[in-house]
């Protein structure tokens, strides 16, 4: 396989996307990947990350794959869901407490932090609205985070999620529980199934 070969394959199975680094991976060297790039016209979307004439660009995934050690929350995973009316103002994201997430902030992001041992509870593959995937905390985990930090989110927001989780088919009672056990919100969580229910 050439070395065009390759990056087009690479192209087309993250749709549309081209990340130096994973060029750089495959045996390529860094300038024949921005040649390859230039030649085909791809837009420059963040540092080191290229897309074809044809992608939408989409920020979500775009600071996924510029920050490995994130994962998307509250608002954001609400709107991934499907949860909420309402777009976030902004990306909202949670990090370990040792991230250092400072860039990501001036980017505009809501950056919430939390300890080593809550940093992967809940953790699931999630699509963008653009159905590219990623990181992202499942149902349960970010109704509780909601919960949590109920003045952080907008009230129509608040409520459309809560309501929605509770007519959701999909929703598991006993994962939502036990993590609002470990998140410190058991009493409210259980507050909002018993009237919901």
């Amino acid at each position: 396989m050439t070395k065009v070969q390759m990056l087009d394959k690479l192209v087309c199975n993250n749709n549309g996307y081209l990340v130096v680094a994973d060029g750089i991976d495959l045996g390529i060297s860094k300038s024949y990947v921005l040649e390859y790039a230039h030649k085909n016209t791809m837009e420059k979307v963040a540092r080191g990350i290229y897309i074809t004439k044809d992608t939408w660009c989409d920020d979500m995934y775009v600071i996924h794959l510029n920050n490995k050690g994130i994962i998307f929350s509250h608002e954001s995973a609400l709107a991934m869901y499907g949860m909420i009316e309402n777009e976030p103002t902004s990306i909202n994201i949670t990090v370990n407490r040792s991230y250092n997430a400072s860039h990501l902030r001036k980017k505009g992001c809501k950056v919430y932090t939390v300890s080593p041992e809550l940093y992967n509870l809940g953790v699931a593959e999630t699509e963008t609205l653009y159905g590219n995937k990623v990181p992202a905390y499942d149902m349960e985990r970010t109704l509780c985070d909601i919960i949590k930090h109920k003045n952080d989110i907008e009230i129509q927001n608040y409520r459309s999620a809560v309501r929605e989780y509770m007519r959701s088919k999909q929703k598991n009672l006993l994962n939502l529980m036990r993590y609002a056990k470990a998140l410190g919100v058991e009493k409210r969580v259980r507050t909002y199934t018993e009237v919901m229910l």
